[in-house]
């Protein structure tokens, strides 16, 4: 079963950093570009910051400076580092990749798969 399980997520303080993880599971072909997302209550999903395969990414212009996307390709996992955390920050964060893999049969090349998200809430 190909999935994406997010962990890292918590309780911190304004100020304070996290680091949020994403392993892809279910595929011996990888991840070709991953995300990550959020969605506070009440609004939006909003898109955070990416990664291709190649390393290349970008972030979302309220989170430029302050967090970090990576990945391990070899691990097929991805990895947002959140530093400087600010209240507004606070939402449900979402893993999104485009995932090849073989399943019944079929070949499914580059297949956007969601993870279930991990909550992250700033509060002093």
């Amino acid at each position: 079963q190909v999935q994406l399980v997010e962990s890292g997520g918590g309780l911190v303080q304004p100020g304070g950093s996290l680091r949020l993880s994403c392993a892809a599971s279910g595929t011996s072909y990888g991840a070709n570009a991953m995300a990550w997302y959020r969605q506070a209550p009440g609004e939006q999903r909003e898109l955070v910051a990416t990664i291709t395969s190649g390393g290349n990414t970008n972030y979302a212009d309220s989170v430029k400076g302050r967090f970090t996307i990576s990945r391990d390709n070899a691990k097929n996992t991805a990895y947002l580092q959140m530093n400087s955390l600010k209240p507004e920050d606070t939402a449900v964060y979402l893993c999104n990749a485009e995932l090849t893999y073989y399943s019944g049969g079929y070949f499914y090349r580059d297949v956007e798969v969601w993870g279930q998200g991990t909550l992250v809430t700033v509060s002093s």
